[in-house]
């Protein structure tokens, strides 16, 4: 009897523990970075070369994650795109970050092209797909948001069809544009002096449907999956070497004058032409987001708990 009371309480524990954490936020997202060594758009598969997996150490919880980058036991790993625009941005030699869903490579729900050299190195110019899960700073202090909106009579489980998309994008820590997109819609912002722009396009996506009558508090399903497209022109101040010439690149930039224009335009990267103009810049602030998501090592932290509790029980 002891053992039946003992077990029902470790369930009801782990049920009350799991209704605190956010719906559908359960499915584990593999984080990887390395090169581009092959991209098929026969095979609609993209594939890194000496990969390296990112990865939080919480510690006891009352501190801020220590995040790194640890190489992983392959050679290679390969996964679908979450977008064909990836065969228009990504080539071979390229720097990459990569997400997937559940375990490393098979499927990438977002793909991040790295600057690739010098001190912006780890700072990405596009973004393709679900680019919430990925733990990269845009190139020229700049930083895309995006809040997807459920349609309500299309769900299943814990997500639903997304009708729109609330999108910002902000230069340094200020809102510089924003506009709800509806699904293949773009917002524009080239409003500095210093010839970078920023063009974002929601191509589809999906929302939790917590927020819909009827479904708060599910849990247990898989994480909303959304698909955008972001290209950056960097900054004249930002210095590289051009991967075709192997030529230093080099220019300045001026102090920002916020101004922002939007309009539905297609989803191909957006150009801007250089313009002169006083140095005046800083290098943006590296943001980190895990690639190991923190409801995930609770269900399955707690999950532990009721096995052992049900062992020891049982011993």
């Amino acid at each position: 009897m002891k053992h039946v009371v003992s077990f029902a309480l470790c369930a009801l524990l782990f049920a009350c523990f799991a209704c605190a954490i956010p719906a559908g936020a359960v499915v584990l997202e593999v984080t990887v970075k390395g090169t581009v060594s092959d991209i098929s758009a026969a095979d609609n598969t993209l594939t890194i070369a000496n990969p390296s997996q990112y990865g939080c150490d919480y510690g006891s919880g009352t501190s801020a994650p220590v995040c790194s980058w640890t190489p992983l036991n392959t050679t290679t790993l390969s996964g679908t795109v979450p977008d064909k625009a990836a065969f228009s941005v990504f080539k071979t030699g390229d720097s990459v970050v990569a997400v997937s869903l559940g375990g490393t490579g098979g499927t990438w729900i977002s793909l991040a092209k790295l600057y690739g050299s010098g001190t912006y190195a780890d700072y990405a110019t596009d973004e393709i797909g679900d680019i919430g899960s990925l733990p990269v700073s845009l190139i020229g202090d700049y930083t895309v948001t995006a809040d997807t909106v459920p349609d309500c009579s299309a769900c299943t489980g814990t997500t639903c069809t997304a009708s729109a998309s609330n999108v910002t994008i902000k230069s340094g820590k200020t809102a510089a544009a924003a506009k709800t997109l509806s699904p293949g819609q773009s917002l524009f912002f080239n409003g500095r002096n210093d010839a970078s722009s920023v063009n974002v396009t929601f191509v589809k996506g999906e929302a939790l449907s917590s927020t819909c009558p009827g479904k708060a508090g599910m849990v247990g399903g898989v994480q909303p999956v959304s698909d955008y497209l972001v290209h950056v022109v960097p900054p004249l101040s930002v210095t590289a070497t051009a991967h075709e010439t192997g030529a230093a690149v080099t220019a300045e930039t001026s102090a920002p004058a916020v101004a922002a224009s939007s309009a539905p335009v297609s989803a191909a990267p957006v150009s801007a032409a250089p313009v002169s103009a006083a140095p005046v810049s800083a290098a943006p602030a590296t943001t980190q987001k895990s690639g190991l998501p923190f409801a995930a090592l609770t269900v399955t932290g707690l999950g532990a708990v009721v096995l052992l509790a049900g062992r020891n029980r049982g011993n």
